[in-house]
């Protein structure tokens, strides 16, 4: 099979990459810059004198701060006051690493909510759930329940969630897999790591800084998904022909999702080299 009807997948890529530098200073600890910051953001900081050394080039982590548990400190009580102040809406309690490159030790951790405003490095997992069977291959699809903070009812792949601090990737893609699809732990040992996607996008918070792991799995034709957290308000089973030409005509999967697939279609062959955005994609999917 080949998807080559239509030339709808670069804008994909195109609009997960939206971003200009010189709207953004860099945000450092130490010596490593380790996120981009709105200016406007960084000064509103300069109230923060015991954390944060502000100035029209970077934002600073104040140097006094030089453990872990001392910044881990000192940044909760920024964000707690943030959230009074009415810059963050809220606090989710799902601490992120800081870190420049995956594998790193985190400088300081810092809550989910505020990953945008200070355009630090984030890590995500997606699963691309196939069942195969005599009419051919198809592909399990979430829709997001309505009641979303963010992208309500979009499309979305079958698991996909955060990569927070304190848990291995094996141990959350079992968590996101359970909770998200109800499927038990010897089925989630199908999946297959497949490689990974990142890009980065400004949005109304700041800065995206994204990395996602890809995972394969095939399912056998038994297995349905029922969602246990209130995250996915239904489930559907698709040819792949038909995911692709959603993805080709639509915007109604979650942007990043987009990304995800086109990164199965061009590892499953169904996006060949003869396609006339096969070198776009293929350079787009690794930005960061």
């Amino acid at each position: 099979m080949s998807l080559q009807s239509h030339h709808g997948y670069l804008r994909h890529i195109n609009f997960c990459n939206q971003w200009n530098p010189s709207s953004f200073i860099p945000f450092v600890v130490g010596d490593m810059p380790m996120g981009f910051v709105r200016p406007a953001f960084a000064e509103s900081l300069s109230r923060f004198t015991d954390t944060f050394i502000v100035s029209s080039q970077c934002l600073k982590l104040h140097p006094a701060l030089s453990t872990f548990e001392a910044r881990n400190q000192a940044i909760a009580a920024v964000l707690e006051e943030l959230v009074v102040l009415r810059v963050l809406d809220h606090l989710m309690g799902e601490l992120y690493p800081v870190i420049a490159a995956w594998g790193d030790e985190p400088a300081f951790l810092i809550d989910r909510t505020a990953v945008s405003l200070f355009g630090i490095r984030a890590f995500g997992q997606h699963l691309n759930a196939i069942v195969s069977t005599e009419s051919g291959v198809s592909m399990w699809i979430g829709r997001r329940a309505p009641d979303r903070h963010a992208f309500p009812d979009q499309l979305d792949q079958m698991v996909a969630g955060g990569l927070p601090f304190g848990i291995t990737p094996e141990a959350n893609l079992a968590k996101e897999c359970e909770e998200e699809a109800g499927m038990p732990k010897h089925l989630v040992a199908r999946a297959v790591s497949t490689g990974q996607i990142s890009y980065r996008r400004e949005n109304r918070a700041g800065l995206r800084s994204d990395t996602i792991f890809c995972y394969d799995i095939a399912l056998p034709t038994d297995f349905s998904p029922m969602c246990t957290d209130g995250e996915v308000a239904e489930f559907y089973l698709w040819p792949l022909d038909e995911v692709a030409r959603v993805v080709r005509q639509t915007d109604k999967f979650k942007p990043n999702c987009n990304l995800v697939l086109i990164d199965f279609f061009l590892r499953h062959g169904l996006i060949t080299v003869d396609h006339p955005e096969y070198p776009a994609l293929r350079a787009g999917l690794q930005l960061l």
